[in-house]
């Protein structure tokens, strides 16, 4: 694997790795929303669900990776 590629790697798993971040702190956002509101409200199933969908988008990033790195470099290098 050369520099292009590798960097390419880097960039995907960086990108996929902010997403499960982002994630995370949409939830934590929206527990705390909930948790100290006057009077606290319960914690709902699709809302959390819904904020949810970045971070298995995250995931299948990180799982592809390699093959998305590949495409990628392919689509500078041409």
């Amino acid at each position: 694997m050369d520099a292009p590629e590798r960097g390419a790697l880097m960039l995907v798993r960086l990108v996929g790795a902010l997403f499960v971040v982002a994630t995370i702190l949409a939830l934590g956002l929206y527990w705390a929303e909930c948790a100290f509101a006057k009077p606290p409200v319960p914690v709902a199933t699709l809302p959390c669900l819904e904020k949810l969908i970045p971070a298995v988008i995250g995931f299948l990033i990180l799982l592809r990776a390699k093959s998305i790195a590949e495409w990628l470099s392919d689509q500078f290098d041409g």
